[in-house]
């Protein structure tokens, strides 16, 4: 007969509240690194600034949005997290893509957009 672990055990109940000063951030990319303490991982968001010096070059300005710094455990259980609901939404919709459209003669001289939503 199995023992019953739960004796002496209190139940835990844990309770979701935004801060006065949350905010949400959407992002097009993510930039970061880690130390021996911590995971930094920077949001961004492109926009193209302008066209360089030379023509044939453009300017893209890189905005980034917020920071989020985690310890190596809590960088390790995002990550369990995030492929546990990237496999549901495959599931639901497909294999995500990263392949970015591609350039016919119709809209080669239009701005495409997807070269600017690239992972570093």
């Amino acid at each position: 007969m199995a023992e019953d672990n739960n004796e002496g055990k209190k139940k835990v109940t844990v309770e979701f509240k935004k801060a006065d000063d949350f905010k949400q951030a959407y992002a097009i990319g993510a930039v970061g690194g880690h130390s021996p303490y911590d995971f930094r991982i920077g949001f961004y968001n492109d926009s193209q600034k302008g066209f360089g010096q030379q023509s044939d070059s453009r300017v893209i300005e890189r905005t980034l949005e917020t920071e989020v710094i985690l310890s190596p455990m809590a960088a390790y259980e995002l990550s369990k997290w995030l492929n546990q609901h990237i496999q549901e939404y495959e599931n639901l919709f497909g294999p995500i893509s990263r392949q970015q459209a591609q350039k016919t003669e119709k809209n080669e001289n239009k701005s495409d957009s997807s070269e600017l939503q690239g992972y570093m």
